[in-house]
């Protein structure tokens, strides 16, 4: 077996054994009236979305135009447009995708992933169940977190 391929057996196992399950990000929304089924989500989100929202994919670093967005507003999930992070939370984090320090009260929840074969803590939008990035202890004061969010998991509102 290749290197890669033993590889990606084993981020299987251990997600199997410690990550929890690989059941579509929708089972896991809070709120019922946001568990579609897949063929519902393919034909409301654009195929880039649909990948990170529910597929917990990621998109290229550097490939979002929200990385320069400076503007006062607030970052909605693309999925069902419920409030994430505050624009005064935003940071360049010089990862190549939108950073947080914070996210707004009861917007995210969060699973630990092994994809990677490492832990890494794995956020979702609270209400849809949508992925969003993940997050990490490497960000500014106050909190010393960096929420590294997918752009295309996200819509802009101004104001």
């Amino acid at each position: 077996m290749k290197r890669r391929g033993l590889l990606a057996s084993f981020a299987v196992l251990f997600s199997t054994l410690w990550g929890g399950d690989k059941a579509d990000a929708a089972s896991r929304a809070a709120d019922p009236r946001w568990q579609f089924s897949d063929s519902e989500w393919r034909k409301r989100l654009s195929p880039a979305a649909y990948n990170v929202l529910r597929r917990e994919g990621t998109e290229r670093p550097f490939s979002s135009s929200l990385n320069n967005e400076k503007r006062k507003g607030t970052f909605l999930c693309a999925g069902c447009r419920l409030p994430l992070f505050s624009s005064s939370a935003k940071f360049e984090s010089g990862t190549g995708w939108p950073s947080f320090w914070q996210p707004l009260p009861a917007a995210i929840a969060t699973k630990t992933d092994f994809k990677l074969l490492i832990p890494r803590t794995e956020y979702h939008c609270s209400r849809c169940g949508g992925h969003q990035g993940h997050v990490f202890n490497d960000g500014p004061r106050p909190t010393g977190k960096r929420y590294c969010n997918n752009g295309v998991a996200l819509e802009f509102k101004v104001g």
